[in-house]
């Protein structure tokens, strides 16, 4: 842009604090206009107008740089930056005479309608004194924010960025909260649950769960990092309560709908410090469904597996390959081992007569259950009062105590029992009538208890890990020459073992359908397990 010779370059540099402050209000149009009124009466010629939407604490501003590259190609006509007030510049000590500073070392003069700029004491001194001011007024501005932030939230409003499977919307009596945002709630539901159920056994297994979701975001690699997952699993904002550390605030009850119990949540964290029993490999594949999981009864160490080459074809085994083991190296064939775990699953199946048994007795309890929620909400009240009466005892203890050990045993003890609180709160206000019934709930269940050989033929390599973390309760030792030792099992089929021992017979070789269960207008949804979400009722 040209100038007149006699008429000073100036340019304009305007400021507001978000992205927000932009498209919702008039802030740098404001502060344009003023400027230039002020160049108008001063007879200056605006070539430019630089901007940001930064924060005033901040010297990194891409306004900023770009104005001054454009001053120093100007050093030689001493061009001139206006800005409304101090302010604009910046709102903090460190960053205001860091700019100012590096405005002066480009050879420009800084001019403003509010402040008059000199080199003499008593201007420095009113320049120094509104920066102060300026300071001041943005650590107000903060600590009100905070404030007013604190004591939504302490009602039960979350006032952070909303985590991913929510989402703020207007709701007509509360203000912006959040809402459950699908289909990502349903994928975060579902992979909470997961985890505390046993399904999923570590993080690694809910990270490829959520790499199979097509709508789920994922990097440039198609993946999901592993710290979204841990982040997920972390916050208690999903179980509907809100805990800000900065805020001082744990395990507040939120208004906005939760997606998980806080019972499912508190699994979650209890998971996370334990150990996978049949944990994902990368190298696992639909060739060897047993690798990781059957372990060398001569070492304890799991086997591993690999295609063998003969002369004509290749050869699929089993092996250990533990260094010192008296196995190390000694191969078995995967027909044999295979083989011989498909008849121990075979021989889990119960016979009809007791399995009709087991649904009866499920049912009858599920029943008795039903029955005694309200007795179980008056205890819980009960229980809920008493822990409220413990933390005021605590608290009164640590106003008395001095020393510095004691009150943060006393503090720990505190948030031990907000937790222990929180709990309660959370299953008096569950307590109720059951969200499904029993056959919808348990239909998944009973088929996959009939029959879990049948999962166990699904091609897919998930459903057959899915069977070894769902019937046994230990991985299966394998002695070469011998086959496998005694298997420990899990809880389920441990108690259809238990219930009638003299009732066990050999199924027919179809096994159990659900349409034979012991009540008449039991349908069963499937024959099938659905690929995701088998067991979920065990």
């Amino acid at each position: 842009m040209r100038t007149e010779d006699n008429c000073p370059l100036a340019v304009v540099y305007a400021r507001v604090s978000s992205k927000k402050q932009v498209s919702e209000g008039h802030g740098l149009s404001s502060q344009d206009t003023r400027c230039r009124e002020h160049a108008a009466y001063r007879g200056y010629d605006v070539v430019a107008t630089f901007t940001d939407d930064i924060t005033g604490s901040s010297t990194l501003r891409k306004g900023m740089t770009e104005m001054l590259a454009f001053l120093r190609k100007h050093r030689g006509k001493k061009p001139i930056v206006i800005i409304d007030d101090i302010s604009r510049l910046g709102r903090s000590r460190s960053a205001y005479w860091e700019l100012r500073g590096a405005i002066t070392d480009v050879g420009a003069v800084l001019e403003s309608p509010n402040t008059t700029f000199g080199d003499d004491a008593e201007s420095d001194f009113r320049e120094g004194i509104s920066v102060e001011f300026a300071q001041l007024e943005r650590r107000k501005n903060a600590d009100r924010t905070k404030h007013r932030m604190r004591s939504r939230a302490m009602n039960g409003y979350y006032v952070l960025s909303a985590p991913k499977g929510y989402r703020y919307e207007r709701v007509a009596g509360h203000g912006k909260m959040l809402v459950p945002h699908e289909p990502f709630a349903s994928i975060v539901k579902e992979a909470l649950e997961g985890y505390a159920s046993g399904r999923f056994e570590t993080l690694v297994e809910v990270k490829r769960f959520l790499e199979r979701q097509p709508a789920w975001p994922k990097d440039k690699k198609g993946e999901v990092p592993q710290e979204r997952v841990t982040e997920i699993f972390s916050r208690p904002i999903y179980a509907g309560h809100i805990t800000i550390e900065n805020f001082d605030l744990h395990l507040v009850p939120g208004k906005h709908k939760a997606l998980v119990t806080l019972d499912t949540w508190l699994k979650v964290q209890s998971r996370q410090k334990g150990s996978a029993k049949a944990p994902t490999r990368k190298d696992l594949n639909a060739d060897f469904p047993l690798r990781g999981f059957v372990t060398c009864a001569d070492c304890g160490k799991p086997y591993t597996a690999c295609w063998s080459k003969g002369r004509s074809a290749t050869y699929p085994y089993y092996t250990c390959d533990t260094r010192g083991c008296t196995s190390y190296r000694k191969s078995v064939r995967r027909e044999l081992i295979e083989g011989e775990f498909e008849e121990i699953l075979f021989a889990l199946r119960p016979s009809e007569g007791l399995f009709n048994l087991a649904f009866k007795m499920f049912s009858d309890l599920w029943e008795a259950k039903a029955a005694s929620v309200q007795n179980q909400a008056a205890h819980l009240r009960l229980e809920l009062s008493a822990t409220g009466k413990k933390i005021d005892q605590l608290l009164e203890r640590i106003v008395e105590a001095t020393s510095v050990s004691v009150i943060a045993a006393y503090e720990r003890k505190v948030t031990e029992l907000e937790t222990q609180k929180a709990v309660l709160a959370d299953r008096i206000a569950n307590s109720g009538k059951p969200l499904r019934t029993f056959r919808d709930t348990y239909r998944t269940a009973f088929d996959f208890l009939g029959n879990p050989s049948k999962l166990w033929a699904s091609p897919r390599i998930e459903d057959r890990r899915a069977v070894l973390k769902l019937v046994f309760a230990e991985k299966l030792p394998y002695a070469r020459g011998e086959g496998y030792r005694t298997a420990k099992i899990s809880t389920p089929f441990k108690m259809l073992e238990g219930i009638n021992m003299s009732e066990k017979e050999m199924v027919p070789p179809a096994g159990l359908e659900p349409a034979r269960l012991a009540t008449e207008d039991f349908e069963s949804s499937a024959s099938t397990i659905p690929p995701e979400g088998h067991g979920k009722g065990l």
